[in-house]
């Protein structure tokens, strides 16, 4: 499908050699226009890119979004990112945290799903002047303390700053999304799980045990808690979800039909014909051409 960016432990070592700072958990990268990599790259980070001059453009899971002067670009875990047109005058600040980092920092709670909901529609935000102000010296902190000789308490400190960091982060979005209250619904944690590790899977199960499996439940109450929750079955979702990456793929790679199977984990190309036949009642070739067509 795509060149993967393993940037879900920041141990790409394209990624390391444009970043100011980079270690397993948080990389700190100014030069945007150095990262080097192929049409397009999953990855598996939250990544924060605020634009301060010009503007450019970048694919998101297939969308093209604009990011001008002033606007936050905010990368989501388990995305694909295309290079879209960006300026050699342009210039931006970016701040990359690994999933497992987030993780460890419990950066992440039940009220951030409302967060990493509303990112997945837009995941641009114009800022204003007093956030644009706060978000640069909060880099400029972060970036100072990490490019310092370490001293006895250095990724104490640095934790302590990317904390802060987030929160603000927080804040800001709150002018655009009402963020709940945490509910610590055990139904509602399990159905949250299962949407994170479904959208970071590549190339995905497409049966509910497997995912039951993982989650140490039998699918009976997975289907009974995405019932609940979302209105769909787990089988729903999943097939949801199976259909944006088969989408993706016959709009925006110039793999064959067999290669795409292949890369999907159809067992053949009869099966993944369909599938496919089943779900949008095209052949892949036919869904393709609706594709490019519609694209054009």
């Amino acid at each position: 499908m795509e060149s993967m960016l393993n940037i879900g432990t920041l141990e790409n070592d394209a990624l390391r050699e444009v970043a100011i700072y980079c270690d397993n958990h948080i990389a700190l990268i100014e030069n945007i226009h150095s990262v080097e990599y192929e049409k397009a790259v999953r990855s598996d980070a939250f990544i924060m890119t605020l634009c301060l001059e010009g503007s450019g453009t970048v694919y998101i899971d297939g969308t093209l979004h604009t990011v001008r002067a002033n606007e936050l670009l905010l990368f989501r875990p388990g995305i694909v990112i295309e290079r879209g047109s960006i300026s050699e005058h342009n210039k931006y600040r970016c701040v990359v945290l690994s999933r497992e980092y987030i993780r460890q920092m419990f950066l992440v709670s039940n009220s951030s799903w409302d967060v990493l909901q509303f990112l997945r529609e837009k995941p641009v935000l114009p800022l204003t002047e007093d956030e644009v102000l706060i978000f640069n010296k909060y880099y400029d902190l972060i970036r100072t303390k990490a490019t310092l000789p370490r001293r006895h308490n250095h990724r104490e400190v640095l934790d302590a700053l990317i904390y802060a960091f987030v929160c603000e982060f927080r804040d800001t979005v709150e002018r655009f999304v009402q963020i709940k209250p945490p509910v610590y619904s055990a139904g509602e944690r399990l159905f949250k799980n299962f949407l994170e590790v479904l959208g970071s899977s590549f190339p995905k199960d497409r049966t509910v045990m497997s995912y039951a499996d993982r989650l140490h439940i039998t699918p009976k109450y997975l289907s009974s808690i995405c019932k609940e929750f979302s209105g769909k079955t787990a089988s729903d979702l999943i097939d949801e979800s199976v259909l944006k990456d088969i989408r993706y793929m016959l709009e925006r790679s110039d793999k064959s039909i067999k290669e795409i199977a292949n890369e999907l984990n159809f067992p053949n190309i009869s099966f993944f014909g369909k599938y496919v036949k089943k779900h949008t009642g095209m052949s892949p070739k036919q869904y393709r051409e609706n594709l490019k067509q519609k694209e054009a």
